[in-house]
């Protein structure tokens, strides 16, 4: 992710930490607490669908009004770095320790108290990451456990991208460290994130990957990010992700379904660092691929950029808006949709009526069983259909955002 290229230009560093500073207040204060934890507990496809947000920089908008207007309930929270000064212990962006860290906490309980949850990112472009200082997996693994422990977290994203994905070692401890804390906190959903090209990505993606097949590791998802390589536009977007699912599949060993239903796509909206264009339109077909396809995740950089800059679309590449005209928030939604549910409109429309009973003439669920968009089940009477690929997801067990919908009782 571009955090450092798409600065917002003009606007000090002060001010943009006093902005994060800011938005925390409006959503609570103190530490995020196990009970706000668990009660913000959700469902794989909620963390898969996590857009990325800087809670301390780049004007942080307010992770409330964002939810309230899209519907979105999880945040991808960036970014864990080492310190500037060295050490192999976690900060915010390099600066702010997460030890003694008070506003980040903020905004994550004001997120949970609203029934949403958050997934913590490490790494990004640019900066020292842990991988890097840390002097093996163990203790990268344990820099990463005071995150998970401190923030209460059930989701951790690993963006391993430059310059530390073309350090080998580094790449070695940060993959070594995801399995530690995979084994450590059982159902930890974890994601991995890495450059995109043309040809799905590059030497050290596919290094990364085949580091990771070496520690018998698999994440919920090895996410690619097409953009800033000459994408401009949802068709070689596309072609990337056919692309990278054909290397996932070769390094290990899956069969087409199933390294789609462990990729992801991480795009950027609007205007990306090198011009690219990104607009809804290329949102939607994309969205549409990975629904069509039963890929794993579907998350964008960043909500801080996702707001009409003035003029809006004035040929530049901001931090803080998507440089293409546009209603708040608008980028959001696509991510809701991914996620399974509608995005609130104004005014509210009608509810649908509820699904007439029928005969159930399919097959009971099979908790072991995988299960893609439009497959249908019976259980308890009712039969059910996914929304996106599934497995072990009780139906009738995750409400009204879970996987299955509720097609009447049999």
């Amino acid at each position: 992710m571009k955090r450092l290229k798409a600065l917002c230009s003009g606007v000090a560093a002060a001010t943009l930490a006093a902005a994060g500073l800011a938005a925390a207040a409006t959503l609570g204060t103190g530490q995020a607490s196990g009970a706000d934890a668990t009660a913000g507990a959700l469902g794989n496809n909620w963390y898969a669908a996590a857009p990325y947000l800087m809670p301390l920089d780049n004007n942080p908008p307010n992770a409330g009004e964002i939810m309230d207007a899209t519907g979105l309930k999880a945040f991808q929270l960036a970014f864990i770095l080492a310190p500037n000064g060295g050490g192999c212990s976690p900060t915010w962006d390099g600066t702010g320790p997460v030890s003694s860290d008070t506003a980040v906490g903020s905004v994550i309980s004001g997120i949970r108290a609203k029934g949403g949850d958050v997934s913590v990112s490490i790494g990004g472009y640019g900066g020292t990451k842990l991988g890097q200082a840390c002097s093996d997996s163990a203790a990268t693994a344990a820099a990463y456990q005071q995150v998970i422990t401190k923030y209460q977290l059930k989701a951790i994203d690993f963006d391993l991208e430059e310059p530390e994905y073309e350090n080998a070692t580094a790449i070695a401890h940060e993959i070594g460290a995801a399995k530690i804390l995979q084994q450590n906190n059982p159902g930890l959903y974890v994601s991995v994130t890495t450059a995109g090209t043309a040809d799905g990505t590059g030497w050290f993606g596919k290094q990364m990957l085949n580091e990771a097949k070496a520690q018998g590791f698999t994440p919920n998802n090895f996410s690619i990010m097409p953009f800033d390589g000459g994408f401009n536009g949802a068709a070689a977007q596309t072609s990337a992700l056919t692309n990278f699912n054909t290397i996932l599949q070769s390094t290990f060993g899956w069969s087409s379904a199933t390294a789609y239903a462990h990729e992801g796509f991480s795009g950027m909206n609007g205007r990306s660092d090198t011009g690219e264009y990104f607009r809804q339109a290329d949102f939607q077909t994309v969205l549409d691929y990975a629904t069509g396809h039963g890929m794993g995740r579907f998350t964008f950089w960043s909500l801080n950029r996702d707001r009409q800059c003035t003029p809006p679309d004035n040929g530049t590449t901001s931090g803080v808006c998507s440089s293409v005209p546009q209603t708040a928030w608008e980028f959001a939604k696509f991510s809701v949709k991914f996620a399974g549910a509608t995005p609130p409109t104004t005014p509210p429309t009608t509810p649908p009526t509820t699904t007439p009973p029928g005969q159930c003439t399919v097959a009971a669920w099979d908790g072991s069983a995988v299960y893609v968009n439009g497959n249908e089940v019976s259980h308890n009477g009712h039969k059910w259909k996914a929304k996106w690929w599934t497995q072990n997801e009780e139906p009738g067990t995750t409400g009204q955002w879970g996987v299955w919908a509720d097609e009447g009782a049999c």
